[in-house]
């Protein structure tokens, strides 16, 4: 969903860039330290450059106040982005799990008349919405963690600084940030975002914030942060605006013919009838004009899918198929629909989230695991798991299944 504005000075990019590549280099080989003195220059730099965009010096002197040196864990958290890197089983199990579905069923009830309005007025299903604030921050939670929540400034500086791929991003997003501040929507001190600079309960980054925040409940402040209407709201100001269809479903998930292949672009739902495909729960399409295209994430054996212009609407939040299937597939189990009739083809038996808490506190126990207690399989779990598994005789793979779990009570 990423929208960018043009800098005014060419000159300005390719000097940038070149900065960036060097900064990076200097990280290399001497270090932060020395690369904090040059970042404290770049800032410098940077000032007309802001001032040129529309910042005023007080605004820009506010933002920079006390961002002395680069955040490392910037650095270190744009190395991996798991709708890219991860298989699609354990993606979608560490987001559509009891938990999130138990917790997203219970902020429909706490959140109730607001995101009744909210869907009134956007046409957007209020259960998606639901599950874009799960996906994005835990409903939440993870707005209290400042291992994951952190000073949007100093990361966006960081990245136009230091990150020569996302150098130009970060550039134009540090600009947006800065007028957001110069609005007073928001303070200075709870301008937070992800590493990425993606803020609030929604996670915008401040192009898209700027694009599509609303003041839904009403205070005189677009306030996505301290605000889950503005920020419910302003997640399906987004979706309206680029094509959200009321009504209709984000996809179906379907059986396919024993054999034949299948074309890679969008038919009528008809015409995928008459290839074969048929909905996997036993029921009829809603329409046969619909149109559709297919998505197999996962081997001809796993699940199927028929998806319909709103999951490509949901990708205009994450340009990933797995982010807008997690999104789908958990907003249907908040609604109370069933899960997946097909499984995924996970090499392990699987167990629940409260089994992979439990695995998770018996490696940390027996000192292979130092991360957070959450029933999410991450880098972190993987190489505990790998590493017990190693140290016991089993098949070194990293996975959180049923026969580690066993090993682990006996121990």
């Amino acid at each position: 969903m990423l929208r960018t504005h043009i800098f005014k000075s060419r000159f300005w990019k390719t000097a940038a860039t070149t900065a960036s590549a060097a900064a990076l280099s200097l990280i290399l080989t001497t270090g932060y330290a020395s690369a904090d003195a040059q970042f404290r220059k770049w800032v410098s730099s940077f000032r007309p450059v802001a001032l040129q965009n529309g910042i005023a010096p007080a605004t820009f002197d506010r933002a920079f106040a006390g961002v002395n040196a680069i955040d490392p864990e910037v650095l270190q958290k744009a190395r991996y982005q798991p709708e890219f890197t991860s298989p699609v089983w354990e993606y979608i199990d560490n987001r559509v799990n009891e938990h999130s579905i138990g917790t997203g069923q219970a902020m429909a009830r706490k959140w109730g008349k607001a995101l009744n309005a909210i869907e009134k007025q956007y046409g957007v299903d209020k259960n998606v919405l639901l599950a874009i604030w799960s996906m994005e921050t835990g409903y939440g939670e993870m707005m209290q963690r400042p291992d994951v929540m952190r000073d949007a400034i100093r990361s966006l500086a960081t990245l136009a600084y230091a990150d020569q791929r996302r150098a130009k991003y970060a550039r134009t997003q540090l600009i947006s940030a800065m007028k957001i501040l110069q609005t007073g929507d928001i303070d200075r001190g709870h301008l937070s975002g992800s590493w990425a600079g993606a803020m609030g309960h929604t996670q915008f980054i401040p192009t898209s914030y700027q694009a599509y925040a609303v003041d839904f409940d009403g205070n005189g402040k677009r306030d996505i942060w301290n605000s889950v209407p503005d920020a419910l709201a302003t997640a399906a100001n987004l979706l309206r605006k680029n094509g959200w269809e009321p009504g209709r479903t984000w996809g179906y998930e379907v059986v396919l013919p024993a054999s034949g292949k299948f074309p890679s672009g969008s038919l009528s739902i008809a015409e995928w009838r008459r290839l074969g495909l048929v909905r996997a729960n036993g029921r009829p399409f809603p329409s046969d004009a619909e149109k559709a295209t297919l998505k197999v994430m996962d081997g001809r054996s796993g699940p199927a899918f028929l998806m319909t212009k709103n999951f490509f609407v949901i990708k205009r939040y994450n340009n990933a198929d797995k982010y807008a299937l997690g999104v789908g597939l958990l907003a249907d189990r908040v609604a109370g629909y069933q899960g997946l009739v097909q499984d995924w083809n996970r090499p392990f038996t699987p167990i629940s989230m409260k089994e992979r808490e439990e695995l998770q506190t018996h490696l940390r126990a027996l000192g292979y695991y130092d991360g957070n207690i959450d029933g999410k399989i991450g880098s972190s779990s993987r190489k505990a798991i790998e590493a017990f598994q190693q140290r016991n005789g089993l098949s070194p793979d990293g996975h959180p299944s049923k026969e580690v779990l066993s090993v682990l009570r006996r121990r």
